[in-house]
């Protein structure tokens, strides 16, 4: 071996070679990918992280280099000195190499291998816990190489970009107080200062902002962060963020950096140029409120149409239609007991193309099964008639007015055999349900696919959200509470600023998302530096001055030392790296992620301690 390494360098990655090469020698290093005893001479797919390249081994060239073929087995590790040969009309086309093969000279062993629990092949049906128990092994499988290099593509394309636009690369740090509100913290307990504990931190988002406060006017950060909460496709206990703050700009300033940052990335990683799609190098913008009426949530798929309806006002008007599940609804809004512009429960519904094609009983009562999994009390629905007004297959029908049921299917848009979807009750459970239920359809007819973009990138900014929301389980003397919708720094719009005390559920704000084919890849905002106004949003969440100090005193402190206005973005790089890949889960492209429960299969994190540990940092466990 000591002649391998030491004397014969890699010449090549085993990916590299083509016809030009042939005649040279070279020196190959990698793993045992497939082997085949042909009766006289020996093939070995040899692979590495950049590929394969077929290694003839012809005991007539050598027999020793024969020999170390001969014993060797799949995922073997071995060193290769060999000439280039053509394979003229024997050539592989499905390979990139597959024009050439090594004629091995020289051979040796560096390591042999165990025999693996499933095959290291580019797809395999082996269940994801194994692969992850063994991960090292999965980590070799082509799939995972590419998506992880291409990760680094994307991680190298952010920083020269942000680094070329006057951007510092500042790090912030792991250890930090614990503030309460926003996602759960993970703890960790201090041995130097008995009963006291440090946070993770799921952002650095006060960080950046002192960073601003301290003069450094445009910080970026690809930055670890950590969040306790349960998992699921797109979510992991620790993450990484591309983490962006600026001074003196406003919106339009940082989606203009935002923007050219992507569209580097889709160039330089992906080799798309997203100004075929936007030539004018901007994404579209949307107002939450749009988002919310149309889609049901702030991440909407532009991808198909599907629309939502909102009837609540037509429902009101027409007295429930007839409906006796609606009169209700509609006798609280005509009594002034709900808000028109904040309403608690609403009426919508979803109009299904008769070309999109038929429902059968199955799978509607599948459907009804689906929503209610969501909440739902159940799905409502109507088959508009061949007369292209009347109703059937629905239990609505006999009830409806006709004047309502007119009054719908021109709201909707309704034609003969189109199918109408309907949900009303609580506002968020309508949204919430609705908005899935338009995904699921368009997966169902397959106008997107169950997972990639297969060349379809959709982006979208969503702008002008609520600054505040209502808290369902907080109430003082009979009113429900405010929260912040975001985050208290969050600035507020100029002309809104009146109305944080008057009427705060309609102060809109300068926080935006940044969407791409339903997923939302960013999120921001720009902050809110005055002391004055800031004291007045703490107010409306019920936040004194005294608990206001207590959990975010230094950054208060620091705002009133020369603050200058400032924003920023943070990009859940691995949700990226998801759709560029365009992989089927998060688990995919990250080195080492854990399961849906939390746990390291490979290491078996997490794990118990000594009690002596435990003793050192004055904690004791509860069974």
């Amino acid at each position: 071996m000591a002649r391998f390494i030491d004397e014969l360098k890699r010449s090549h990655h085993c990916s590299a070679l083509r016809a030009e090469n042939v005649g040279q020698e070279v020196v190959l290093f990698g793993w045992v990918h497939n082997r085949r005893d042909h009766g006289g001479c020996i093939f070995i797919d040899l692979r590495d992280r950049e590929g394969v390249t077929q290694v003839m081994f012809d005991p007539d060239v050598s027999k020793e280099a024969f020999n170390v073929a001969d014993r060797a087995r799949g995922e073997w590790v071995l060193g290769v000195r060999g000439t280039v040969c053509d394979r003229g009309d024997m050539k592989n086309d499905r390979l990139a190499t597959g024009a050439i093969e090594v004629n091995a000279l020289e051979a040796t062993v560096f390591n042999a291998s165990l025999t693996p629990p499933f095959e290291i092949e580019e797809k395999v049906d082996t269940h994801e816990e194994k692969r992850l128990e063994h991960r090292y092994l999965d980590l070799r499988r082509p799939p995972l190489q590419r998506n992880l290099i291409k990760r680094h593509k994307l991680n190298q394309a952010t920083r020269n970009y942000l680094s070329d636009n006057g951007f510092l690369e500042i790090e912030t740090p792991s250890l930090v107080k614990y503030t309460p509100g926003g996602a759960r913290n993970f703890l960790v307990p201090s041995r130097q200062h008995t009963g006291n504990f440090y946070a993770l931190p799921e952002s650095p988002q006060l960080y950046k902002q002192l960073l601003m406060v301290a003069g450094y006017d445009r910080y970026f950060q690809i930055v670890r962060c950590f969040r306790d909460e349960d998992l699921r496709l797109d979510r992991q206990p620790e993450f990484t963020q591309i983490d962006i703050e600026m001074s003196f700009i406003n919106q339009d300033d940082l989606f203009t950096i935002v923007e050219g940052m992507v569209f580097k990335q889709w160039k330089d990683v992906l080799g798309v140029d997203l100004k075929e799609r936007y030539p004018e190098g901007t994404f579209p913008r949307m107002k939450f409120a749009e988002s919310m009426e149309k889609y049901g949530n702030d991440k909407p798929d532009l991808r198909f149409g599907l629309q939502h309806v909102e009837l609540t006002a037509l429902t009101v008007e027409h007295n429930g239609g007839g409906i006796g599940m609606l009169e209700p609804l509609a006798a609280k809004f005509k009594s002034g007991e709900y808000r028109a512009d904040l309403p608690d429960e609403i009426v919508k519904a979803i109009r299904v193309p008769a070309d999109a094609g038929a429902f059968s009983r199955t799978e509607l009562d599948k459907l009804e099964k689906y929503v209610r999994q969501m909440g739902s009390k159940g799905l409502a629905r109507a088959k508009v008639g061949e007369d292209g007004s009347s109703w059937v297959q629905s239990p609505l029908a006999k009830m409806v007015t006709d004047d309502y049921r007119k009054a719908v299917n021109t709201a909707v848009g309704a034609s003969p055999g189109d199918m109408i979807f309907f949900q009303f009750g609580k506002a968020q459970t309508v949204h919430t349900v609705m908005g899935n239920l338009r995904v699921h359809l368009a997966r169902k007819f397959g106008w997107i696919p169950e997972s990639g973009a297969e060349g379809d990138w959709n982006f979208l900014w969503i702008v002008d959200p609520p600054l505040f929301e209502q808290e369902d389980s907080t109430e003082q003397g009979g009113k429900k509470g405010w929260a912040a919708a975001h985050h208290v720094f969050t600035r507020p719009h100029d002309e809104c600023i009146d109305l944080l005390e008057t009427d705060p559920g309609n102060v809109l704000c300068y926080r935006y998302d940044l969407v791409l084919n339903g997923f939302e890849i960013a999120g921001g905002s720009i902050r809110l530096h005055d002391p004055e106004v800031q004291k007045r949003v703490f107010s409306v969440i019920g936040l004194s001055d005294e608990e206001a100090r207590e959990k975010f005193g230094f950054l208060l402190d620091a705002l009133q030392h020369g603050a200058p206005p400032h924003g920023g973005i943070a990009f859940g790089m691995d949700r990226v790296a998801l759709l560029a890949c365009e992989a089927e889960s998060i688990r995919d492209v990250i080195a080492f992620p854990k399961t849906q429960r939390a746990s390291d299969l490979m290491t078996g994190a997490p794990t118990q301690v000594d009690p002596t540990q435990l003793a050192e940092l004055r904690i004791r466990t509860l069974e």
